[in-house]
C-alpha cells in the first residue's frame, strides 16, 4: 500500500510515516515509479508505535519495542527493561507537570493580586504584570 493509504488506515500523517522510516521504526520499497510501498504488517506496526508515542514514550523509547512492534504490544507481560523505560519517561513527565504548575501558579497570583488593587476602567491600559522573577 502505498503511503496515503498507510496514513488513512493508521490515522497519522504520511509525514510522520516519513519521520518513523527515517528513524528505522517501519520501512517500505520503492515501487517502479519511485512511491513508497508498505506491507501490510505496517499498519498494526504503526499503530503499535502510536499507542507507545500516546502513552508519553518518545521515538527513542519506542526504539526498544522494535522486536515487538509486529505483534500486541498491549497484550505481553511488561519486561524489566520496558518498565524502567517507562517509569523513566513517568519521572520526566512529573517534573515537566510540576513545573508547568509552579508556572501556573505565580500567574494566578499575579492575575489575583492585580485583581486586587484598584481596577481601572477598561481600556484604560492597566495591566497584569507578567508573573516572574522581580526586576
Amino acid at each position: 500500500m502505498r503511503i496515503g493509504e498507510l496514513a488513512r488506515r493508521t490515522g497519522t500523517t504520511p509525514r510522520a510515516l516519513r519521520h518513523y522510516e527515517q528513524q528505522g521504526l517501519i520501512g517500505s520499497d520503492r515501487a517502479a515509479n519511485g512511491y513508497r510501498e508498505y506491507p501490510e504488517r505496517a499498519v498494526r506496526r504503526v499503530r503499535n508505535i502510536r499507542h507507545l508515542l500516546d502513552a508519553g514514550l518518545t521515538l527513542e523509547d519506542v526504539r526498544f519495542f522494535l522486536p515487538c512492534l509486529d505483534g500486541d504490544v498491549t497484550a505481553g507481560p511488561a519486561g524489566a527493561e520496558g518498565l524502567r523505560i517507562a517509569r523513566d519517561r513517568l519521572a520526566v513527565l512529573d517534573a515537566r507537570i510540576e513545573a508547568q504548575t509552579r508556572v501556573r501558579d505565580r500567574l494566578a497570583r499575579a492575575v489575583a493580586e492585580a485583581e486586587a488593587g484598584a481596577v481601572a476602567p477598561a481600556g484604560a491600559g492597566a495591566g497584569v504584570r507578567a508573573a516572574g522573577p522581580p526586576r
